[in-house]
């Protein structure tokens, strides 16, 4: 059996990426996806030097060299809370043989195919360097469109305005066969349990805000291809308040390690067999 862990959303807490690597470590799983949102904010007093290359790397490298062989694939997306610049780091030198860099790519895994998928729709937050239309140039209310955030790094007019997390999925997978497909996203698709936002009774110039903020495109790729498995993030609160961490669309098994408490959370899951993966606080 293929066993896996997912967690995302740790936002630079070394509190849980300590718990995070000693998990690794005692645990021993197959495959790690980590979903987005690894840095800390810009106002956080995170550990010296560069996150990514200097503290994720530096405890890799340890505990690389404390399990051998037994070192897992660990697979990696940003998250809309992390700059452009951190697709550099995931990608540089240091992180050869440490992690693998997923967004936008379909990397082979033993008998399956893991694609990775970063964007999100317009949120409210004025940093896009992750965040795309989602199926047309439209923006909810109290939210921020691409055109009109701002960009850690240049990127053209042309790519604010006009490209979207559908037309990105289908560029993505073409015609793949997906039934074997692992898709670690951060974004959870829209209207599932997985997508559920605490803006209950809240207005935007008299008009209510939608509870649900995932992603309208990610649903209905789900919905048309129906791959094995789907790991997402991003809505911290939302398994508070649905009242699952998982769902199901078709065959698809859908699984999020948001959460909004202190602890770190930690699903579990057999590749083998996603619907009967098991979640931890810890």
């Amino acid at each position: 059996m293929t066993e896996c862990v997912l967690v995302s959303d740790l936002h630079g807490k070394t509190d849980r990426y300590e718990k995070l690597f000693k998990f690794i470590l005692e645990d021993s799983p197959g495959a790690v996806f980590i979903g987005g949102d690894i840095l800390p904010h810009l106002a956080s007093n995170g550990p010296p030097g560069n996150f990514v290359t200097d503290y994720i790397f530096g405890k890799l490298s340890g505990l690389r060299e404390a399990m051998g062989v037994d070192y897992p694939s660990i697979f990696i997306i940003p998250g809309n809370d992390d700059d452009r610049g951190v697709e550099d780091d995931l990608r540089s030198r240091p992180g050869k043989d440490l992690v693998i860099y997923v967004h936008n790519r379909n990397v082979p895994y033993l008998d399956w195919s893991v694609y990775g998928y970063a964007y999100t729709p317009p949120s409210p937050f004025m940093l896009k360097d992750w965040e795309r239309y989602d199926v047309s140039r439209y923006t909810d209310p109290g939210c921020v469109s691409p055109e009109e955030g701002r960009y850690s790094m240049p990127i053209s007019e042309d790519e604010k305005r006009f490209e979207t997390i559908a037309g990105d999925l289908v560029s993505l997978t073409g015609e793949d066969d997906l039934k074997s497909a692992a898709f670690l996203f951060h974004a959870p698709p829209y209207k599932t349990a997985l997508d559920r936002a605490g803006l209950d009774g809240r207005m935007i110039e008299g008009i209510p805000m939608d509870v649900n903020v995932g992603s309208i495109a990610i649903r209905r790729f789900i919905e048309e291809r129906q791959p094995l498995l789907t790991m997402h993030g991003h809505i911290h609160e939302s398994a508070r308040l649905s009242g699952s961490w998982k769902d199901r669309i078709g065959r698809t098994t859908m699984l999020s390690a948001a959460h909004d408490g202190p602890e770190l959370s930690v699903v579990k899951f057999i590749l083998e067999d996603p619907g009967k993966a098991s979640r931890e606080l810890i």
